[in-house]
């Protein structure tokens, strides 16, 4: 994890994902030879099951995966392929009776019931903690403190529960109202959207209100001169190969969720950004 956030702290060109990591579902047998058929037919027919959850426990994680992409919530309740998060193949959630996947499953179970009962809390709380995780990492490793800074990790912890969680909810949510397209086209409107208004908006802001927090207002616009625009780069590069996939195939209350576990390689990158001293010229 942290070679990967020191690969992307190097400003090395913008790339964007090869065709090859959107793979098939191992249902799909065969390739149209038009590929926005192709990759609309497995967003459109794509399905997703958790077993050993009950239905109100998924919410709308039953929907079909199309649903997403405006075409509404009336997916069936079936089973799946395996789906993203594995899983199995039979009809429902996989029976309540079976001790072993109930086990398995409980901890995600609790936690896709905390995203029911109370989403931005949850969400927030989620933000905090990997931004607690992330800032520690960056101090540990890469700028390799003897001891860390506990003031700094407090602000940083402080904002991914007042900032990063409650953000990241409504835009996602207001994401999926906004664009309503189906298929290819939806994902790929919703993947401009997030990685190209909201993201470049969202790292001034937060950079902006680190520093400020952190007692240093007067280096607001000297740092987002240096930093501003490598982070905007740095981001492109981690999140439109996973937004890509998370678009596409994950519910949209999942999203964050999902967003999260990329989110300690983000906040390795965005806390060495953030802390990284301002070279007066």
């Amino acid at each position: 994890m942290i070679l990967t956030a020191t690969t992307i702290l190097r400003k090395t060109p913008l790339f964007l994902p090869r065709s090859s990591i959107l793979s098939p579902p191992r249902n799909f047998t065969s390739i149209s030879p038009n590929p926005l058929q192709s990759f609309n037919s497995i967003f459109s027919n794509r399905q997703l099951g958790f077993p050993g959850l009950t239905k109100k426990q998924m919410g709308q994680g039953y929907s079909r995966v199309s649903a997403i992409s405006g075409g509404g919530s009336g997916g069936s309740s079936g089973g799946n392929d395996g789906g993203v998060f594995g899983g199995s193949s039979d009809d429902g959630a996989g029976g309540e009776g079976d001790g072993g996947n109930q086990s398995k499953w409980g901890l995600f179970a609790w936690y896709m019931d905390l995203l029911v009962k109370s989403p931005v809390l949850t969400k927030s709380v989620t933000s905090a903690l990997l931004n607690l995780v992330g800032d520690l990492i960056c101090q540990l490793a890469i700028d390799k403190v003897a001891s860390p800074d506990y003031k700094r990790t407090f602000t940083f912890t402080f904002l991914g529960l007042v900032l990063v969680g409650p953000t990241l909810h409504y835009w996602y949510l207001y994401l999926s109202k906004l664009v309503t397209v189906p298929g290819a086209s939806g994902v790929f409107l919703r993947l401009i959207l997030d990685q190209f208004f909201f993201a470049p908006i969202f790292i001034g802001t937060f950079l902006s209100t680190l520093i400020t927090l952190e007692g240093r207002p007067s280096q607001v616009v000297p740092k987002l001169r240096q930093e501003w625009f490598s982070s905007v780069i740095a981001n492109w590069k981690l999140w439109i190969p996973f937004q890509l996939l998370n678009f596409g195939f994950v519910p949209q209350q999942f999203q964050v969720l999902a967003s999260n576990f990329v989110a300690v390689i983000w906040n390795v990158i965005l806390s060495f950004k953030a802390h990284t001293a301002v070279v007066t010229k």
